[in-house]
């Protein structure tokens, strides 16, 4: 199965891209089915159809599906919520705004990974697409993964293990509800449904994220940090869409100094972007709704290109042998220095970009090995580690 995802911010048109891809997979044989998880949905409007959150048939091999997140909520948050509930209530809050608060931030984007998964694992697809939310929901979204595996490993084991310990202590000393095991086996139950998620998204031979942009500098400014959070994350980008170009056609001279700008920004896209593929999608002369139209745009956009080809070929995370030195490399496209930070806990290489943490559990090669310097490089992080593993004699080769 192929996974594509559109991402940008919003409100420069990836739900039109997202869905003229879809379609013009499915015109060439392709099951595809494309997934909004934009709590915003536009994709409905984009088909000019309903939708609703189990997959409609939009066109002859094409099911389009909106993700809610209150439909799966019950199901997937059920024995959980209800803890919440008695605990805020024990701490004073009547029962509507302890419902409203035991809907915590991040719901949306665990039941639209839940959601991807799924889809992934039926086989029923060859391509599965994803209308992604603007930029900041998506980071959180695609962060998930990382940050759901570290607490499920590391930190929910020792919860489960201590509230068995303390429950039978503090019901004799107080009312406040401690979580049971219900609870617990509740939230490992939804994890397992997670479980390979990672796996998939991070997979470049299936998943790829294509960036969506506007020739503007706000728009511009942010796809490239959203480029070094993908990077940090170990997410494939293999295109930058560049959506809504004054076309040829529009000689007025009132738009000179537009169309002027616009071959700026692109010339700058294509220079800051190389070597990713640089497609091109004119601003349409009508709206772009329905199937008719959506072929029309997709037609323009792609050309004689497969709409699910792997348009270019990156590995945003490998450990390299320099001499008698080992190298780990990550791809941090125009990463500031001065919002990197690196460090080392154990069998992890912690690295931090803005406001975006990955803990990277590192390979056997590297594990026994000091940490001797980091330096970016080539649109990269540069990690360099010991020729000999500690405690080894120099030489020995560190194992």
């Amino acid at each position: 199965m192929r996974a594509l995802l559109f991402t940008g911010k919003g409100g420069v048109g990836k739900t039109t891209i997202a869905a003229a891809t879809a379609l013009r997979c499915a015109d060439t044989g392709l099951r595809t089915i494309v997934v909004s998880t934009d709590p915003a949905h536009s994709l409905a409007d984009a088909f000019a159809c309903p939708l609703g959150s189990d997959p409609t048939t939009v066109a002859e091999g094409l099911w389009a599906q909106q993700v809610d997140a209150s439909e799966r909520f019950e199901d997937a948050w059920g024995a959980i919520r209800a803890y919440l509930v008695e605990l805020l209530g024990w701490g004073g809050l009547d029962g509507i705004e302890a419902e409203e608060l035991s809907v915590l931030p991040g719901l949306d984007e665990l039941f639209a990974l839940a959601e991807i998964k799924e889809h992934a694992d039926t086989g029923a697809w060859d391509v599965l697409i994803i209308d992604c939310a603007p930029t900041a929901e998506t980071m959180r979204l695609l962060s998930l993964p990382d940050v759901l595996s570290w607490y499920m490993d590391r930190i929910f084991p020792l919860e489960r293990s201590v509230a068995r310990v303390v429950r039978p202590v503090l019901s004799r000393l107080t009312s406040l509800p401690i979580a049971g095991d219900q609870v617990f086996a509740a939230a490992a139950r939804f994890y397992e449904r997670l479980d390979g998620v990672r796996a998939l998204l991070t997979d470049g031979a299936r998943t790829s994220v294509r960036l969506v942009v506007n020739p503007e500098a706000m728009v511009i400014a942010e796809a490239r940090r959203t480029a070094t959070y993908l990077g940090l994350f170990g997410y494939r980008v293999d295109a930058v869409v560049v959506n809504r170009l004054l076309p040829d056609e529009v000689t007025d001279p009132w738009f000179k100094a537009w169309k002027d700008l616009h071959a700026e920004h692109l010339a700058s896209i294509e220079r800051w972007f190389a070597p990713l593929p640089i497609l091109r999608a004119d601003l349409a002369c009508a709206e772009l709704v329905g199937n008719d139209c959506l072929r029309h745009f997709a037609a323009q956009l792609y050309g004689d290109l497969r709409p699910d080809a792997l348009l270019h070929e990156g590995e945003p995370l490998r450990v390299v042998r320099r001499g008698e030195s080992h190298v780990l490399w990550l791809s941090l496209p125009f990463a500031d220095r001065d919002e990197l930070e690196v460090g080392r806990r154990d069998d992890e290489l912690l690295v931090r970009v803005g406001p975006h943490r990955r803990s990277i559990v590192l390979p056997d090669a590297l594990r026994r090995r000091d940490v001797t310097g980091a330096v970016l490089r080539d649109d990269g992080l540069e990690v360099s580690f010991a020729s000999t593993a500690a405690g080894s004699p120099a030489g020995d080769g560190g194992g």
